[in-house]
């Protein structure tokens, strides 16, 4: 159910992004970041992966989103990459472990760092660029607003074993409430 959740969501709400936070000239002030766009998705490698999470730290500062509570959801491949950068080196980041030992992505540029495979990917068939591309998605806590809640619980004998199981019904929704607290990269491997 979660996996559902987070795929309706992640796939949802990036079209709802500022204008100035996607796109090839991202950017409120400046224009002058390269986020990916349709048709030219930009390349990670691990070189370069951590100039490209700053970009977006830098679209959400010309936007005067707030440090506090930022975040971004990357696709898993990105999170390999992260971990194969420079980062790598836990004396480079201050903290008292490296990402290779803990696995853990932390915080880079004041975003904490989400992997899931949830994130919305075109495929290379539709992307006119040929290339399987995703959508990094990134903002602060007050972009969207997210509620679920159980409406309906039962429990039932189990059919296939002498168990009790419980069903339920879980609604659920969300809602962009800042625009320009939230953006992506549109990027591939």
């Amino acid at each position: 159910m979660a996996i559902a959740v987070d795929a309706q969501l992640l796939g949802g709400v990036a079209s709802q992004s500022s204008t100035y936070n996607y796109g090839a000239t991202s950017g409120k002030i400046s224009g002058g970041y390269n986020l990916g766009a349709t048709g030219a998705p930009v390349q990670i490698t691990k070189t370069n992966i951590i100039d490209y999470i700053t970009y977006c730290g830098g679209v959400l500062d010309e936007n005067d989103v707030p440090d506090e509570s930022r975040w971004m959801v990357i696709p898993s491949w990105m999170a390999v990459m992260i971990k194969g950068s420079d980062l790598k080196d836990a004396s480079l980041s201050g903290d008292p472990k490296s990402t290779l030992r803990t696995g853990l992505l932390g915080m880079i540029d004041r975003f904490v760092i989400y992997s899931s495979n949830s994130c919305g990917y075109v495929p290379a068939a539709s992307e006119s660029s040929g290339f399987t591309s995703f959508y990094a998605l990134f903002g602060n806590k007050d972009a969207i607003s997210y509620a679920n809640q159980f409406i309906k619980t039962e429990s039932l004998r189990s059919t296939e074993s002498f168990d009790t199981i419980v069903r339920g019904l879980m609604v659920w929704g969300y809602k962009v409430t800042k625009a320009e607290g939230l953006g992506y990269l549109y990027v591939r491997k």
